[in-house]
């Protein structure tokens, strides 16, 4: 029997549409090469009515009316929503991208905790009012920015989506959504829950298609005024510059080559844990993953035999499989750009102790497996240690004093995330402030929280995403003086 392939439109004004070229492209699971969907492959001309949709929506539509309290209810109906519908939304993503439909639940639920988030968050950061030296009043409003394009990223489509649109739409914008073209099935799926749960037609947009062909007309249309944009720090720069044309608001996500840090007073078997899944997560496709370790050397030795054989445990599967623990990468293409580069960490002379080899069992061979890596005899100068390979592949460097190990951790372009694994609170509270991050976790592997920005300096970007600080690139200050002078 023939296997149903669905088919999504784009989501314009309210409606489910297709392309106006007509045109359609096929979405591949990775896992196993099989066609799971068509979606409507979009060009300039969709990105023009989405973006004047939105425009239109923000203008004269009843959104802008909407009270901060009917804001908030919305909000919480689309994260419950989400989690009427978490399961679906979690094979959806397993399926368009290959993780472990372990992780891809959790990634669910923190899709639904953020909308739910920023329900809460609407009603308490208004504006204030201001004690001026002149004779009279200042106050301060918040308001909207008008239509903000967001531009996701294949590797977290839903997490990154919701991380977006919901603090948009919090602040009373409206939205068109660029998800990338491998992964856009479930940014699709959570504007349809929207619609559902009652969102204004117009307010949450979604258009499909080829980021070459759609990112120029995307992020060059004069009614948008904002740009968030996730991804490579390449395709960073380029979005920057075109944005700069007609001074559009920008925040920029990019690329990592985080540390961690480990010290020899941590708690070593944690730290080896966690050294395992922060690089490993989403086969290391992850802009925070700690791809770089580094090691104090009286514990190298211990830490890298303990941290080899969890390497060697780690199962490799089917990502619906609930023991999977290393899924598919995102491509053969991909897989084969990771892959290339054991092969220059083997030529630049750093040690491989075990991976980065194509899995021989049958049942994978369709998909784009690869088994994960360890280098040790890094160097800081070598192509693995500085440049952002994006799969399950971690450099080991050795370091002797602590401020070899800032120095090291520091020796990078990038500066997204990164993590400090010690029993010394002064120690964790130095090198906390000297290294050169947006993000860093003590004794702990995870980047992200809700309630706290998140983001990078360096190459890896420019503004937060996240927390409280968010709404402030969803927002304009304005300020209004009242003279009270007779």
């Amino acid at each position: 029997m023939k296997e149903h392939i669905k088919k999504y439109d784009l989501i314009l004004d309210g409606k489910r549409l297709p392309s106006t070229s007509g045109k359609e492209a096929t979405i591949q699971n990775p896992a196993n090469g099989k066609v799971i969907a068509t979606v409507a492959e979009g060009g300039p001309e969709d990105i023009k009515l989405a973006v004047e949709a939105a425009d239109r929506t923000f203008r004269q539509g009843p959104w802008r009316r909407f009270s901060s309290r009917e804001r908030s209810r919305l909000l919480f109906r689309i994260s419950m929503m989400i989690r009427d519908h978490a399961e679906e939304l979690a094979r959806l993503e397993t399926q368009n991208v290959g993780k472990p439909i372990r992780e891809a639940r959790d990634e669910v639920q923190l899709a639904a905790d953020c909308f739910q988030f920023y329900a809460g968050a609407i009603d308490k950061t208004g504006g204030q009012n201001a004690p001026v030296a002149a004779p009279g009043v200042g106050l301060t409003f918040r308001e909207p920015i008008g239509v903000c394009g967001l531009i996701i990223p294949w590797n977290f489509p839903i997490t990154i989506s919701c991380w977006k649109i919901a603090p948009a739409l919090a602040m009373g914008n409206t939205v068109v959504v660029k998800p990338a073209s491998q992964t856009p099935l479930t940014a699709l799926r959570v504007a349809e829950l929207a619609l559902e749960a009652g969102i204004p037609p117009g307010v949450l947009n979604v258009v499909t298609g080829p980021g070459n062909l759609l990112g120029e007309a995307f992020v060059r249309h004069p009614l948008v005024r904002k740009i968030s944009f996730t991804g490579s720090t390449e395709v960073g720069r380029n979005v920057m510059k075109a944005a700069s044309d007609d001074i559009k608001r920008v925040t920029l996500e990019l690329g990592g080559k985080s540390a961690n840090i480990v010290f020899a007073d941590a708690e070593i078997d944690k730290a080896v844990h966690s050294a395992v899944w922060s690089a490993l997560g989403n086969a290391g496709q992850d802009c925070c993953a700690r791809s770089r370790l580094l090691l104090q050397r009286s514990i190298r030795d211990e830490f890298l035999t303990k941290l080899t054989d969890q390497f060697k445990k780690v199962r490799v599967g089917d990502p619906l499989e609930e023991n999977t623990e290393l899924g598919s990468l995102i491509s053969k293409t991909h897989r084969d750009r990771v892959r290339s580069y054991v092969e220059v960490g083997v030529s630049e002379g750093a040690r491989l102790l075990c991976g980065g080899d194509i899995p021989t069992d049958a049942a994978l061979s369709s998909g784009s497996y690869l088994s994960p890596a360890i280098f040790s005899e890094v160097t800081p100068a070598m192509r693995i240690a500085q440049e952002e390979i994006f799969g399950p592949v971690v450099s080991v460097l050795t370091f002797e004093t602590e401020e070899d190990a800032v120095a090291l951790a520091n020796n990078s372009l990038y500066g997204l995330s990164g993590s400090l694994w010690t029993r010394d609170i002064g120690r964790a509270l130095r090198v906390a402030k000297s290294v050169e991050t947006g993000v860093l976790s003590v004794n702990s592997g995870q980047s992200v929280h809700l309630e706290m920005p998140f983001g990078g300096v360096k190459l890896s970007g420019v503004g937060r995403e996240l927390g409280l600080a968010v709404l402030d690139h969803y927002s304009e200050w304005k300020s209004v003086f009242i003279n009270t002078q007779e």
